[in-house]
């Protein structure tokens, strides 16, 4: 016989426990099947089934992978949006109606307070919802993921725990926990600046190598690993972050700082000696 006490418990235990949890993923599903895309399925692919959609399908380039409509994709246990963040509203609306109960959703945007609102507000609540920013991109990982760095935002649901670990495990990856805001302030100076030194060398170009010195060879790798980003890359790096305009604007303030120290110092210093022969 149970009790009132018991059964208040019981009642108590289903409300506080996801009623859809699943015990396995078997298959994952890639929305955008652009370059990060299929970076994502090929290192997914020896460990589950990947199904993928993208408006405009592209040649898998020998990956296992399965091009289907948006409703089948929908029905992944796991489902990553590997779409640009102007795109996300629209892409989850699209996909509402055939998202299952106990699903995951993960995003993969370079900005996460944006991402995650949107998310929050677009996707039904009986879906899982976890924020991500691999800190890589098909050129700095081409050789591997392995040791390479992942931004990590759980947002609902208890799945986050145990596809982390599969990420640290099996991947190799280097998972750190952190928050939208956290994320997004830390990006806007490593992301933020390192796109817009880039886009100002390419400007520059072209730039001398014969003679470069190691430091110089390191600023051309960095600049060759972003400069074929995807246009929307860039624009979220510096448009969708809150916290991007502060840091660009400290950037130019203190580079005229540099600047007008050098033409001081100029003005100051006495004339070069003229050569003796």
């Amino acid at each position: 016989m149970i009790t009132n006490g018991e059964r208040r418990h019981r009642s108590s235990t289903r409300r506080s426990v996801m009623p859809f949890k699943r015990k396995s993923f078997s298959t994952v599903g890639i929305v955008g099947f652009g370059a990060f895309g299929a970076l994502v399925a090929r290192h997914l692919a020896p460990h589950c089934r990947v199904l993928a959609f993208d408006l405009q399908p592209r040649d898998p380039e020998g990956l296992p992978v399965i091009f289907c409509d948006l409703p089948t994709v929908a029905r992944s246990d796991v489902l990553v949006l590997a779409v640009p963040v102007s795109a996300l509203a629209d892409t989850i609306r699209a996909l509402r109606p055939h998202l299952q109960p106990g699903m995951i959703v993960i995003d993969v945007g370079s900005v996460k307070i944006e991402p995650v609102r949107i998310m929050r507000e677009e996707l039904p609540p009986f879906v899982e919802i976890i924020g991500t920013h691999p800190l890589f991109g098909p050129q700095s990982a081409k050789d591997g993921v392995a040791g390479h760095r992942i931004a990590w935002c759980p947002v609902r649901g208890r799945s986050a725990g145990r596809i982390a670990a599969f990420l640290r495990r099996v991947l190799e990856l280097d998972v750190i926990r952190t928050t939208p805001d956290v994320h997004d302030r830390e990006m806007a100076v490593v992301q933020g600046l390192t796109h817009l030194i880039a886009k100002v060398l390419v400007r520059m170009e072209p730039l001398p190598s014969r003679m470069a010195t190691r430091s110089f060879d390191l600023i051309l790798q960095a600049t060759n690993m972003v400069r074929h980003d995807a246009p929307g890359v860039y624009e979220a790096i510096e448009r969708a972050n809150p916290h991007a305009a502060a840091v660009r604007e400290r950037f130019f303030a203190l580079a005229d700082e540099v600047r007008g120290a050098l033409d001081e110092q100029a003005e100051l210093a006495p004339p070069l000696a003229a050569a003796a022969y």
